[in-house]
């Protein structure tokens, strides 16, 4: 396992003073690598904060360019950044915050051709994407190559919060199998909405390559900020869901026993 340096240790010091956390869990997330898709105002401030936190590799994934309406809400841009790619502005930001962290910004969205790819280097994903086709796309690549997601996703004042381990928990299409016709640029969005979400995100990123508490396992987290109601829901595995279920078509095309293969969920 990798060490931490003197100035490491300093700068993770009061997060390592957490009861199970210690110097271990700190390791643990130096070692992750961490896929984050969208990188927007849910996607980029739940990249920030796995940023602080000293994850130790992190793979931004977002195409297009920066929008002003992009700006009540994403915190790592800046106003002379509108009209050029978000994504570089992204890691510049957070190299700014913690040199000692790696950064691949990747100026383009999820696609079947790149998919595979993004996920088999990484131990995890955050689907913070702004639409379901990309969300589908990560979900189905998470289940092949059995890696976790924490999936988030926010409209307007309610958002929704789940990890996702395959073969252990219900996966995407197993709790949105009718997916909602979101317009991808049209919704609404308080930046404090998609911040808490992010904040809770990041700290579901951090619970399960630690492992120092639970995460959101077969629950679906779902928030009311106008009313500030929090409820967590039981979700179960669908074992005819056409991604994850039984007979799904890629079980037949790769051998192995149904199991987490990141360093973290062995």
């Amino acid at each position: 396992m990798v060490n931490l340096t003197p100035t490491e240790l300093e700068r993770y010091s009061r997060q390592m003073m957490l009861p199970n956390f210690g110097e271990l869990a700190q390791k643990r997330l130096k070692s992750a690598t961490v896929l984050v898709t969208g990188v927007g105002g849910l996607g980029g401030t739940a990249a920030l904060y796995l940023a602080v936190a000293g994850v130790g590799r992190l793979i931004l994934v977002r195409g297009g360019d920066l929008r002003l309406d992009d700006m009540n809400r994403q915190i790592l841009m800046t106003h002379d950044w509108v009209g050029q790619p978000r994504v570089f502005k992204a890691k510049e930001t957070l190299e700014g915050i913690n040199p000692d962290v790696q950064i691949e910004a990747i100026h383009d969205y999820i696609t079947p051709e790149n998919v595979d790819e993004l996920v088999q280097s990484a131990d995890m994903a955050l689907d913070c994407a702004h639409n379901f086709t990309e969300r589908n796309l990560l979900n189905a690549a998470c289940v092949r190559w059995r890696k976790p997601m924490v999936e988030a996703a926010m409209d307007g004042m309610e958002a929704y919060l789940t990890t996702i381990i395959p073969g252990v928990t219900p996966c995407l299409s197993c709790l949105f199998p009718e997916k909602p016709d979101w317009d991808r640029r049209g919704f609404s969005v308080l930046g404090a909405v998609s911040g808490t979400l992010a904040c809770l995100t990041a700290l579901e990123a951090v619970k399960l390559i630690t492992g120092f508490s639970q995460p959101l396992l077969s629950q679906l987290l779902t928030i009311d900020l106008n009313r500030m109601e929090f409820a967590k829901r039981r979700s179960q595995r669908d074992r005819a869901c056409p991604v994850c279920g039984n007979s799904a078509p890629w079980r037949y095309a790769q051998s192995g026993s149904m199991e987490p293969t990141s360093n973290f969920t062995k």
